[in-house]
């Protein structure tokens, strides 16, 4: 009897963790490689980087104004392609190599040495596919801090920054939680595709940047209206469809694993949406575009983490939750703390995948439709295996980006000049200009 995906949602109780990822490579046998596994986990990494390319690039755009809308996708470019290298030359290898150790992957993967015609450990598909997938999420994730430095980051900080990270925060924490890793092994946590990896990560990191880098320009006494909330919705169109393969591309199988995943998936953006469109009927008067598709991300981001442990009912409570989450963080971190994330990182993917991370534990139980617990666990050792998971990655991210980003500063500076924010990155940066976007 084939096992289920370490991602995928089994139809018994029984799950495997999602450590089970670590196997040891093993040679392919003729017998064991699905092709319509394979074939779907390359299409789910296509939808990936979807989502970085153009996905987040328009939604993330079209939030800024217009003098800087090419140097965000510029930066989210130049991010991915950064992070896909390093990814193959060894980040994969510290993710997901030999996990004797518990804290860093080891092994011979240098360039994906010696991995032709292999199949990742027990699974379906081969060693290859599953590092294009991989490297689509390292790819994603550090594009996502894009958002909270706009307008006055730096390119070269920009870049430099996301490289060093993908290196030290990224891929540690891939190997802890989903590369047969201590937190996955020996405390529990589990992560079904990214609320903690990649959410978690991204999110707290992007506080603490924006924090050093400082406040825009104006923040937060100017107003800065999103130049285009039409290429918002577009790329949160895209970030909405690629998310089917960020979530269900996990199940690593193209069989009811992957299609209760996207369900979830689907579910919990459409209920976020909708209420946050609700909360801002509530409190502005009038529901927004850029709200419903702030609403949209934050359901993906928060239910990402659960979408393989849990049913459809739970994830439109978890999309419900996600809005009512997120929404005030916004308002918290803007105008009562005062601090410029700028695009809302934190708020949104921050809050969003640490919520859902702890939510899972709750919607695993079987009464509730979930897939069960491992044999020995409860709702309550659970909740304690997330919120250690939870609390170590975050403590993990912001002071390892702390460090970073301030080394980096000592090469690079971190901001431009204040004659060169006033004018726009797209010229002071890039030598060009979206004219007709103005």
């Amino acid at each position: 009897m084939r096992k289920f995906s370490a991602l995928g949602l089994a139809a018994s109780a029984t799950l495997l963790p999602a450590a089970a990822w670590a196997q040891q490579v093993v040679p392919e046998a003729e017998d064991a490689l699905n092709s319509g596994d394979n074939a779907w986990v390359l299409i789910s990494a296509a939808l990936v980087l979807l989502m970085a390319m153009p996905g987040l690039t328009l939604f993330y755009g079209g939030l800024v104004r217009a003098k800087n809308f090419l140097a965000i996708m510029v930066q989210v470019g130049a991010i991915a392609a950064v992070a896909s290298v390093l990814w193959v030359m060894v980040g994969y290898r510290l993710a997901f190599g030999d996990a004797s150790n518990g804290w860093i992957g080891t092994g011979d993967m240098w360039m994906l040495n010696n991995t032709v015609n292999l199949l990742r450990g027990d699974y379906t598909v081969t060693e290859r596919t599953f590092a294009l997938f991989q490297m689509t999420f390292a790819s994603i994730a550090p594009a996502l801090m894009v958002g909270a430095w706009v307008d006055r980051a730096r390119f070269g900080w920009v870049v430099a920054f996301c490289a060093i990270w993908v290196l030290v925060v990224y891929a540690p924490v891939a190997h802890w939680v989903w590369g047969d890793g201590w937190l996955a092994t020996k405390i529990g946590t589990k992560d079904f595709a990214g609320g903690i990896v990649v959410h978690t990560t991204a999110g707290v990191s992007a506080l603490v940047v924006a924090m050093l880098i400082g406040k825009r320009m104006g923040f937060p006494k100017t107003l800065m209206l999103p130049h285009s909330p039409s290429l918002t919705m577009a790329g949160a169109g895209l970030l909405w469809v690629g998310w089917f393969g960020f979530n269900g591309g996990s199940a690593l199988t193209a069989d009811d694993a992957a299609s209760s995943a996207i369900i979830v998936t689907h579910l919990g953006a459409s209920a976020a949406a909708l209420v946050w469109l609700l909360i801002e009927k509530i409190k502005v008067g009038k529901p927004t575009s850029v709200g419903f598709a702030t609403g949209a991300i934050a359901g993906l981001a928060t239910v990402t983490p659960a979408a393989g442990f849990v049913s459809p009912g739970a994830a439109i409570v978890i999309g419900a939750v996600a809005a009512l989450a997120c929404f005030p963080m916004i308002q918290i971190i803007k105008q009562r703390l005062q601090i410029d994330d700028s695009l809302d990182v934190f708020a949104v993917h921050g809050v969003g995948g640490i919520t859902g991370s702890l939510l899972l534990a709750v919607f695993m139980h079987p009464a509730l439709g979930g897939s069960g617990f491992d044999e020995g666990s409860t709702m309550v050792s659970q909740f304690a295996a997330q919120l250690v998971g939870v609390g170590v990655v975050a403590i993990w991210s912001a002071v390892a980006s702390a460090v970073i980003a301030v080394l980096v500063s000592l090469v690079i500076p971190m901001r431009v000049g204040e004659d060169d924010e006033r004018e726009g990155l797209d010229l002071a940066s890039h030598g060009e200009r979206a004219w007709e976007l103005e």
